[in-house]
């Protein structure tokens, strides 16, 4: 029955090795002797496979059992198969028929498996063994002969011609003989024959030998004396009731179970049929897990079972009568498998880590599961625990392969921890478990990430060199060398417009240094990429605008553009004495060319010849009367204004103001002083004159057929006569002003009526410019008069009035 389950099992095994991909439809068989010295050639495996030495070394070949003990060794250098160490059949495969070491040849890259079945030939290690040194046989002198009387046989661990072969009596015996063969049943006997009749007179008892001899090239033998008392009458031996017991028990039965009860009985009467029972040792278990009581025949455990160490356990049960006569019968006890073995994992191949980058379908372990139990007790089925990347597919018969199912991200989960449950089909199931921690290593997948869209910095103008203005920080989510980030300027494209080149960015930090002072009024703002780039291979960057805005400093003073501030006389405004307070005299322009607050213009008066007599609008700079022109104020008054800017510290500039107070504009006439008169006056003079000859030549331009004609026909132009108003002295000095300046230096002769509102305007005679300057008339009909020397009248010193009188700036 062992003998048939096991060859189903390698029917099985065989079956599913032939269905699997990976592996050889036909296994690779060897035969070797047991015993055989470790180091012993058994075949060229890897010749026999295909494979060259080199494959072995370069596929990491290693050989894999299922109980995993190795018997033999693979030479990887060589290919050959060798004994591994001592082999014994009879412990391996016990008597079974024939002895298969099965084991598989495994190879990576890729995986590939060949079976290989090693048959362990037996040899004549093993002489016959009796299960008792010495047989005592208790037979009556009436026995007939041909009377025969069962011996427990050899046994001998060899199989085949190994085993025994032939019984023998040493020294020759006269009454007895031995029988020995195999009944119909299967079942072997041996058997005292009894040749003759005894006779207890002539011989009370005899003793012998029997020798058991196996059928080995050099035979070998085993021994035990028998000896015979005769005995008196007694002609009944006891007979069982079964001829062979079989019993079942559980493995985890405990100690001082009855397993089973043997029963023999004997007609005879009295001594003669009183019973007993003897335990007979089968060969190989002198430390019998079994006791018989003698009495009863109760078959008790005294010790725990083992299923997977043992299945049967096989006996002889003697009963012996008070005469002697006895009586053996045979007792089969089957182990009932209990689960009470785990499932066992063998891990054969593992990697990690694992690249974050690695396909989907890479086998990440390799491993075996088995159970030492049988049915469904070891049959083992195998589940992944809560994982979506990770899955298990059978390779063939209890491999596993442990493999990847989805792509993996170390910035997601760097670190897997598999747990993989192996349960068996028992009730209750027991199941093992075994944990794989899978690390994904990383690689260079994520680009540097600026924590900031673009960066606004901000630096002062003129600033220190070499000045901090800010930083850029860019994280990388991979790790090492990938997550080293450096920063640099990215280079400009042509089509863009070129940056200042005055901004540097530190490659470790990313601090942001302008190199050089930088002006607001050049520069206002600037704009760079700065770019981010990992160490990884190839590296990965980014890019962010960085701008640069400049801050106004107030760095510059207010610049004067009216009056002019060029170095030359200041010009001078023309104030009625009749204005009133609010009077508007001239407006001080200025510009600054900061910005913001630094910008921001206030005007005041700095100084004055009368500081009551007039005022400066703060905002606009306007300059106005305060109160009406008295006569005790100066004709000629002189004003500083001061232009100051809003910034932190302000800076100023100053802009200087003339002005002449005229009672009326009527009483002005040519003056005929003294040459003490002209010195005083000379200024106003040179001033006046310039003023009017840039107002004739405009005058001669605006009327030029007019003048033209008048200016052939006599070379001294007595008087002219102008319509003169607001709105056409204005007019007038502006097409003046307008004009180039005249050739000749001119004197005029005004005459303002105040009444009318009309005025006239005399040409009188040129003044040479080698003759000492003539003097005009001012103011003739009026009665106060005032002499001023004849100045020529300049086009600069010409500008209308905001309200469109003649200014000082119009006439000096």
């Amino acid at each position: 029955r062992r003998r048939a389950m096991a060859i189903a099992r390698q029917v099985l095994c065989l079956c599913a090795f032939l269905s699997l991909p990976h592996a050889r439809s036909e296994p690779i068989r060897y035969s070797v002797a047991e015993e055989a010295e470790s180091g012993s050639l058994v075949g060229n495996l890897a010749e026999d496979a295909g494979l060259t030495p080199a494959q072995l070394s370069a596929r990491r070949a290693r050989l894999v059992s299922e109980d995993g003990r190795q018997h033999f060794r693979l030479d990887r250098a060589s290919g050959r198969l060798v004994v591994a160490g001592r082999l014994d059949r009879e412990e391996l495969c016990g008597q079974a028929a024939t002895c298969m070491l099965p084991f598989e040849l495994l190879l990576a890259n890729p995986l590939q498996f060949f079976r290989v079945e090693v048959a362990l030939e037996d040899i004549n290690d093993h002489s016959p063994v009796f299960p008792e040194q010495r047989v005592t046989f208790k037979i009556p002198e009436t026995s007939e002969p041909g009377s025969r009387f069962p011996l427990e046989g050899a046994r001998d661990l060899d199989i085949g011609s190994n085993n025994i072969q032939a019984y023998s009596i040493s020294p020759k015996n006269e009454y007895f003989s031995v029988s020995y063969g195999t009944r119909i049943t299967g079942k072997k006997y041996l058997e005292l024959v009894l040749e003759k009749p005894l006779d207890r007179e002539e011989q009370a008892q005899m003793g012998f030998s029997l020798i058991a001899e196996d059928g080995g090239s050099t035979p070998r033998s085993g021994t035990t004396q028998v000896h015979i008392v005769i005995l008196d009458v007694n002609d009944n031996a006891p007979v069982f009731t079964q001829e062979e017991y079989i019993g079942q028990v559980l493995e985890n039965m405990p100690e001082g179970s009855v397993v089973l009860t043997v029963l023999a009985t004997d007609p005879d009467a009295g001594v003669n049929g009183d019973i007993s029972y003897q335990l007979s040792q089968a060969v190989g278990q002198s430390n019998s897990a079994f006791a018989i009581d003698p009495k009863t025949g109760e078959i008790k455990l005294t010790k725990s079972l083992d299923f997977e160490a043992q299945e049967t356990h096989e006996f002889s049960v003697r009963a012996t009568d008070g005469g002697g006569l006895s009586a053996i019968c045979k007792v089969l006890v089957e182990v009932v498998d209990v689960n009470d073995n785990a499932p066992e994992l063998a891990v054969s191949s593992f990697s990690s880590p694992l690249p974050e980058n690695t396909v989907p379908g890479t086998v990440v372990a390799l491993f075996t599961v088995r159970d030492r139990d049988s049915g469904a007790n070891g049959k083992i089925s195998c589940a992944l625990q809560d994982q979506l990347f990770f899955s298990l597919r059978p390779a063939y018969k209890n491999y596993y392969e442990l493999v990847t199912v989805s792509a993996l991200d170390r910035e997601e989960t760097a670190r897997y921890i598999l747990t993989v449950t192996a349960a068996d089909a028992g009730s209750p199931p027991l199941t093992a478990t075994q944990t794989f921690t899978v690390d994904i290593s990383d690689v260079n997948d994520n680009a540097p990430v600026f924590n900031q869209t673009s960066y606004t910095m901000y630096v002062r103008e003129n600033n220190v060199p070499a000045v901090f203005v800010g930083a850029v920080s860019a994280a990388d989510a991979d790790v090492g060398l990938n997550a080293k980030v450096s920063y640099s300027l990215a280079p400009v494209q042509a089509a863009e417009r070129p940056s200042c080149s005055c901004i540097s960015v530190n490659s470790e930090n990313g601090h942001v240094f302008v190199l050089r002072a930088l002006d607001y009024e050049q520069w206002r703002q600037t704009e760079v990429t700065v770019s981010a780039s990992d160490a990884g291979s190839p590296p990965l960057r980014a890019n962010v605008t960085v701008r640069l805005v400049v801050l106004d400093e107030n760095d510059n003073a207010p610049l004067v553009l009216y009056p002019a501030q060029d170095g030359s006389p200041a010009s001078s405004e023309l104030v009625p004495v009749s204005a009133e307070a609010g009077y508007l005299i001239t407006k001080v322009v200025a510009v600054d060319a900061d910005s913001g607050q630094n910008s921001w213009l206030s005007y005041h008066l700095l100084r004055a010849t009368e500081p009551g007599l007039f005022t400066v609008a703060v905002q606009s700079g306007e300059v106005r009367l305060r109160r009406p022109v008295t006569d005790r104020d100066t004709v000629k008054q002189k004003l500083v204004v001061l232009v100051r800017d809003n910034g932190k510290p302000p800076l100023s500039a100053t802009a200087a103001l003339s002005a002449l107070l005229l009672k009326d504009f009527s009483d002005v006439r040519l003056p005929h002083g003294s040459p003490a008169t002209e010195d005083e006056g000379g200024s106003l003079t040179t001033y006046l004159i310039i003023s009017l000859v840039f107002v004739s030549l405009l005058f001669l331009i605006s009327t030029a057929a007019f003048v033209a004609r008048k200016v052939c026909k006599s070379k001294e132009l007595k008087a002219a006569h102008v319509l003169y108003g607001a709105d056409n002295v204005q007019s007038g000095l502006a097409d003046a002003a307008a004009a180039a300046t005249l050739p000749h230096a001119y004197c005029y002769e005004i005459s303002l009526t105040t009444g009318s509102g009309n005025s006239e305007f005399r040409f009188l005679k040129p003044i040479l410019p080698s003759l000492p300057p003539q003097h005009c008339a001012l103011g003739q009909g009026t009665g106060d008069e005032q002499d001023f020397p004849c100045v020529p009248v300049s086009t600069e010193d010409v500008a209308p009035d905001t309200a469109g009188t003649l200014s000082a700036g119009q006439f000096n």
